[in-house]
């Protein structure tokens, strides 16, 4: 039985152009249709407050406060919604979500709470305005107020038409926000039927701290004059962007450019008349700001800038430490870049901010996490999450590679997890993704009729790119993304106990592997080329599936699949990384995609040969800029710029405490595990591993045997 929900949004008879956004997804909305509304109420109940638990939503995105003795207090800050894919833009996704979470009696609330006052403000943007959020296509915003009293006694309380809204007329455009545009008119809200029928999300609420940039002084600019200040932060961050004005004399404009390194920057301008208090809801990636501030006012004029960093709650901090600090500087890069890609869902990056649809981003984002913070409620709900969209779209995902990547995904969530109804959940989305892929196969046995063959890298070899490549560059890969889902869903298959789904499943990775192997595997070289030369069907040729080439392709990319992948027995798949890692000619891989390339090498034994060589490959742009990490090794064209926020490429962050440690887990949920520790060439390592059992660690030291601790519950 779903919670009683009751939405509220401004009056369409004073406001009818501010109902409904142009789109339901990212760019939704210019001029009258975008929308800033403020909804509030204040309750005298009488009764001493023990605590309130609050369940909440907005669309497309809102912010929540309470009122303390001080003043507002930050409670939340959307979007509560699923997130997407690129695919199906137009169409409404199914789901919302509501966020929960209860505040008591203490801090700045004891005192309101004791006099049995709860004061409630909510801020909601109703047009998306990054790739993450979504519309059910109408402004809302809803909430629910369960209430215990200190005498035991309950009320429930929500929204409805006592609550007073207005429109946020400074709140003009997207990142566009000018004092000169007054407020609306003051009035109840309006009770909306319910279009949203949210589920509640059941993570934590994200945590929000400020940062500024050295001591946070105020900026003071004269009378007339404009002045360009330069803030730079210690870190890179996901963030919110806040300024305090003081503009007695009015005609205060402010550009602010939110960059990460170089790069001109992300903006938002700002235009304040007097005092005003200023909070962005675009998320951004900031490693500093650089203000423009014109002061056309007849006074001197004030403000302090800074940033409301977000990210999802990590108590719990692992740290894998060695002999080599220029490698520990990589792990340490790479948490944080990934601390603070954890916001409500996953993100590749908090500039970027696409939407579920990456899942290869998240899938190593769920393994780095493993490794660091150990909370894999973010990962298990992305699974739940992405399920939904394989189920929505008939198991057609964007990115075609990413969706098979989900089921590896599947898999090693519920191994870290051991929560067996993560598996039985996610079934039919799983059965409804491989019969999907079932038709695409040829005749040859190959997969011939796909969508599109991407992603692979970002790479762009003659010209051409790995994000959507023609056959010749995509084929073996997505095949070897489809053998590795089809073995994993027959353990998956397996684990339930279903025998018959399982033996289909590891029967058609057999067929598959054959025909992987005697059409794509050049015997005479020992290795796989990267795609067949024959024409792909034209009605299928679109702008992300070009036509074939005809020059044959033998690259990095799918020999470490095929080794990652297990396709031959272990001495045969040494040899193909052997070869993969002495000839240069078969051309440059991304932090992405070495992921898989680490992987191999750790499933194939050869780890303490070639770990750290690779791992290097991380230190020159790490030192180069250590307050996040680079989305890249390599520009895929000479006019890119990198972003330094992205944590797909952060495998040093489990692919070094992994291969320190050794370990594996034999059971789910880290019930048994095994260790075989190696110092890989270092002089010496500390490795934590957060289990749901507490914290394991190995000491290594050379010349001494390995010191190891095992919490209470984990058996070896």
């Amino acid at each position: 039985m779903r919670p009683i929900e009751k939405w509220i949004w401004l009056p369409e008879d004073k406001y009818p152009n501010n109902q409904r956004p142009k789109l339901n997804c990212i760019q939704g909305g210019k001029g009258d249709a975008y929308t800033v509304a403020a909804f509030s109420r204040r309750y005298e109940l009488k009764k001493s407050i023990k605590s309130v638990k609050l369940r909440f939503s907005g669309d497309s995105t809102f912010r929540l406060f309470t009122e303390g003795d001080n003043g507002r207090l930050l409670v939340a800050m959307g979007p509560a919604s699923q997130g997407g894919d690129f695919l199906y833009l137009k169409k409404p996704f199914p789901n919302y979500y509501s966020y929960v979470t209860e505040l008591d009696a203490h801090g700045d609330l004891e005192q309101p709470f004791s006099r049995g006052e709860l004061s409630l403000y909510a801020e909601v943007q109703m047009n998306p305005s990054t790739l993450f959020m979504f519309s059910r296509g109408h402004g809302g915003f809803m909430l629910t107020a369960e209430v215990t009293f200190e005498n035991g006694e309950k009320t429930v309380l929500m929204t409805d038409e006592t609550w007073k809204a207005k429109k946020l007329g400074a709140y003009c455009l997207r990142e566009h926000f000018d004092m000169r545009n007054a407020d609306g008119e003051e009035c109840p809200a309006e009770v909306l039927r319910n279009i949203w029928y949210t589920e509640d999300s059941p993570l934590p609420l994200c945590v929000y701290h400020p940062v500024t940039s050295g001591d946070g002084a105020p900026l003071r600019v004269g009378a007339g004059k404009a002045e360009t200040f330069d803030l730079p932060f210690d870190k890179i961050y996901a963030c919110y962007l806040s300024v305090s004005a003081k503009a007695p004399g009015g005609d205060l404009s402010v550009d602010v450019r939110m960059y990460e390194t170089d790069e001109e920057g992300e903006a938002e301008s700002l235009y304040f008349e007097g005092d005003a208090e200023y909070l962005g809801f675009s998320l951004h990636s900031a490693g500093g700001l650089r203000l423009t501030v014109r002061n056309g006012g007849t006074l001197p004029a004030e403000l302090t800038a800074s940033v409301l960093a977000s990210h999802y709650p990590t108590p719990v901090r692992a740290v894998t430490t060695t002999s080599d600090r220029d490698l520990d500087l990589v792990t340490e890069v790479c948490a944080h870049t990934l601390k603070y890609c954890r916001q409500t869902l996953h993100l590749d990056s908090p500039r970027h901010c696409e939407p579920l649809a990456c899942t290869g981003d998240y899938y190593i984002e769920t393994l780095m996490t493993a490794f660091t913070f150990g909370d894999m409620r973010l990962a298990e709900f992305d699974v739940r999450r992405t399920a939904e969209i394989l189920r929505y779209q008939d198991g057609r995902m964007f990115h075609t590679t990413y969706s098979l990547i989900w089921v590896q995904m599947l898999w090693d969530t519920y191994m870290l997890t051991g929560g067996k109804s993560l598996l039985s959940d996610c079934e039919d989305a799983l059965l409804i993704l491989l019969e999907r892929f079932s038709g695409y196969l040829g005749e040859n046995g190959l997969i011939e009729t796909p969508p599109d063959y991407m992603f692979i890298d970002w790479l762009d070899p003659d010209g051409i790119s790995l994000h959507h490549p023609p056959k010749a560059l995509g084929q073996t890969c997505l095949c070897l993304f489809y053998y590795g889902a089809l073995k994993t869903a027959a353990r998956i298959y397996r684990e339930l106990g279903e025998d018959a789904m399982a033996a289909k499943s590891e029967n058609d990775a057999e067929t598959l592997k054959k025909a992987v192997i005697d059409n794509l595997y050049d015997a005479e070289r020992g290795l796989f080329f990267e795609g067949l030369n024959t024409p792909s069907p034209e009605e299928l040729l679109y702008e992300y599936m070009p036509q074939n080439v005809e020059k044959r392709y033998y690259r990095r990319h799918a020999n470490i699949l095929a080794a990652y992948f297990g396709i031959f027995d272990t001495e045969k798949c040494r040899d193909v990384l052997r070869r993969v890692w002495e000839d240069d000619s078969l051309g440059e891989v991304q932090p992405y995609f070495t992921h898989f390339w680490l992987e191999a090498i750790y499933r194939n034994g050869l780890r303490d040969e070639m770990t750290l060589p690779l791992l290097d490959k991380w230190k020159e742009p790490v030192k180069e800029c250590s307050k996040g990490l680079a989305e890249g090794f390599y520009k895929p064209e000479p006019t890119y710029h990198f972003d330094h926020s992205h944590a797909w490429g952060g495998t040093p962050a489990c692919a070094l405490p992994k291969a320190l440690s050794g370990i594996e887990i034999l059971e789910p949920g880290y019930k048994k595990i095994s260790l075989s520790p190696s110092l890989l060439g270092l002089d010496s390592a500390h490795v934590d591993v957060p289990t749901p059992f507490g914290m394991l660690t190995v000491d290594l030291e050379k010349g001494s045997e390995p010191r190891i601790f095992v919490p209470d519950g984990i058996t070896m």
